[in-house]
Order: structure tokens, then sequence, then C-alpha cells
């Protein structure tokens, strides 16, 4: 069998399932737990030397997370390998700032490659998976909102909000810029200075921003005056918001209320604030494709997940939106070498007719000194 070994008549183990689940999650750190399904074709167990496996995740080419398992015994077919990488919270900002330049959508790699010394053949396994959302669909409306005052000397309402539109503008490492324009009629016989439009953004109550959004601008009796109003979201705070997302099980409620400073002196009702709620949202991500479908919170204290994540877009009228997973719960994938990818986290892959006798390196893959997300 040795001589076998050696001429590379049998073949090397290799990676063909791929399961990962978040783990303990803490201010600073995520664990990730990961099942790796290793298969040995050969007749006898590896053990002697042992069976070496690097794994890595990567997000829109940004290593999250990879670990290095050596020693590992296996025996004929397909055996279990379960251990675990730790994410670094502070990788989130930048992991976020791709998915927003992205369009919100990010590509999830996990590469995976498994040595044996006795073989003395290396073979690398890729699954990818696309991860899609539509925060930005939180920051819009289609339905006219009634402003009131609820002023005891002027009538409701003094204005209306016919409709919102929004869109990304500047996304960097300190702020996440949603360009708004808020579509204000007026029912009044007479003009309303509006001198200030304020805001704050909670997402899981995390304050993410605040401060005015618009210039001061007068609307006339029965016009619809079109607002322009940016408001930005801290970056830096994303690490935060990442572990409430995880520990309420990859969940997120998503608060925006506005406030309007007008001048209602011309109707005798003198300077206003008004209140704006309408801006609500409630988004949930699948990253990984193992989320429990319980809705159990993560406790964040055991090391055990209820669920991790993998996102997708959607929206509902009633501003209660479920992010859907892209693809499907479990799929195929195909080794790198071959050149193929899957379409889940939770993946088979089909080895290789001939391993490859080194690791495969794939552009954009995750390097060693670095630990990870997903």
């Amino acid at each position: 069998m040795g001589g076998a070994f050696a001429l590379g008549v049998v073949g090397a183990p290799s990676v063909v399932g791929v399961e990962n689940r978040f783990g303990e999650v803490t201010n600073e750190t995520t664990v990730i737990n990961t099942n790796l399904t290793v298969n040995n074709p050969n007749l006898i167990g590896v053990s002697l030397g042992g069976v070496t496996i690097d794994y890595g995740v990567s997000m829109n080419g940004i290593s999250m997370a990879n670990g290095t398992n050596e020693g590992v015994s296996i025996g004929t077919g397909n055996t279990t390998v379960p251990f675990s990488t730790t994410l670094d919270n502070s990788k989130i900002p930048a992991w976020w700032v791709s998915h927003v330049r992205n369009g919100e959508h990010t590509d999830l790699r996990v590469d995976a490659t498994v040595t044996s010394s006795l073989v003395g053949q290396s073979y690398s396994t890729q699954v990818t998976r696309d991860v899609n959302t539509s925060i930005v669909d939180a920051f819009r409306t289609d339905e006219p909102k009634p402003l009131n005052a609820s002023s005891p000397v002027v009538s409701d309402p003094v204005l209306i909000l016919e409709r919102t539109e929004a869109q990304w503008g500047t996304v960097n490492d300190t702020r996440t810029e949603v360009e708004m324009t808020l579509y204000l009629r007026n029912p009044k016989p007479y003009p309303i200075p509006v001198s200030e439009i304020g805001y704050n953004i909670y997402m899981n109550n995390i304050t993410m921003g605040s401060g005015e959004a618009a210039k001061a601008t007068t609307i006339g009796p029965g016009e619809t005056v079109a607002v322009d109003a940016t408001t930005v979201i801290r970056t830096q705070r994303l690490d935060e918001w990442w572990v409430s997302h995880l520990k309420q099980n990859q969940v997120t409620h998503l608060r925006m209320p506005f406030y309007l400073v007008v001048d209602l002196s011309n109707g005798g009702g003198g300077e206003q604030r008004i209140r704006l709620d309408s801006y609500q949202r409630t988004i949930e991500t699948d990253i990984f494709g193992t989320k429990s479908a319980d809705g159990e919170p993560t406790d964040g204290a055991d090391g055990t997940a209820n669920g991790d994540g993998s996102a997708g877009g959607g929206s509902d009228s009633d501003d209660t939106a479920t992010d859907t997973p892209a693809g499907t719960e479990t799929s195929t994938a195909t080794p790198a070498s071959d050149g193929g990818s899957g379409g889940d986290s939770t993946a088979t892959a089909t080895p290789s007719p001939t391993p490859t006798a080194t690791p495969t390196s794939t552009p954009g893959g995750t390097t060693t000194t670095d630990d990870g997300i997903l």
C-alpha cells in the first residue's frame, strides 16, 4: 500500500462538505463553528503523519476567517471534522463598505484544502454563495403620511409627506450616507417655512446616527416641494450592531424617526416641532444558510448559536421585510481546481478525478494571518 501511495495510485483525501454556524458572540469576537466532511477514498485510514486542513472564508475578497487544523486522523469513506475559527468584529465595517458599494451584494466564498503527509498530495475545494440585502428600502415610502402639529390653534394635517426616495451616497470607513428626497405638500392657504429636518437612526436600539438632514425651505400654499435630505450611519458603529444582529438570531429592527420644525405663525400656531415615525423595517439574514427556523436568539454565552447568516433581498408593504437567501439550502459545489462553485455555504463538493499536487490558490482568497467573520 505504501508503494501505491507513492505512485499516486490511490487518491488524496478531499473535502466533500462544508457547514458553518455562528457560535459565541462577544463585543470583540464571533466564533464560527465549522463541520468539514472529508472523504478518504483509500482502503485504510490516514493517521500516520495525519491530515492538515486549511480553511478560509472571504466576503467580497476580504478575508473574514481562516484557520488550520493539523494532525487530523480520518478513517475510510467520509469523516466529519469539527473545528472553530474566530472572527474579529472590527472587520465588520470594512465588509459593510464593500457590501453597500457592491449594490448590497456580497460574494461569500469558503475555501478548504486538505493535505495528507502520507499521500503527499493536496486537494482544494471552493464553495460560493450570494448574499443580497435591500436595506436602503427602509428609507423609502410611497404612501402619503399626514404630519400633524396636534395644536389646539391649528388644524391637522399641517403638511403631508407624499413619498420618499432614497439611495446610498458616500460610503467609507467613517460614514455611510443615505441620500433621501422628501416630497412635502402644504395643504394650507398660507406658506409654511421649514427651518429644520432632523433624524435619528436606530438598529436594534443602537444609535447609528443622528443630526440635521436638510436645509431650511419654505413650502407655498398648495405646493409640493422636493426636499433633499442626507442621513448618515456611523460606519464604525457597525461592529456593535453586528453583535446585536447575531444575538437576535440575525434579525435587525431598523427605525429612523424624523422631526420637522415648522413655523405656523401665518396660521396662528407659531413654531411647532412635528415628529414623523414612518421609517421602520425588520431585516433578517441567514448568511451561511444554516440558520435555525425556531427564531430563538443566540445567547452568546454557551458557544452555540441558534442561527448564522446569509442575506437576501425582499420587502413587505407593512414596513417589515425578510431578506431571503439567494440559492437553495443545499447545493453541489465543484472543487476549485475544476473552476466550479456552489450556490450555498452548506454544500457537497464533488471530488476531482485527479487530485492536485499542491494546494490551489484562488485570487481574492483568504490569508493565514487573518481571523474571521462569516
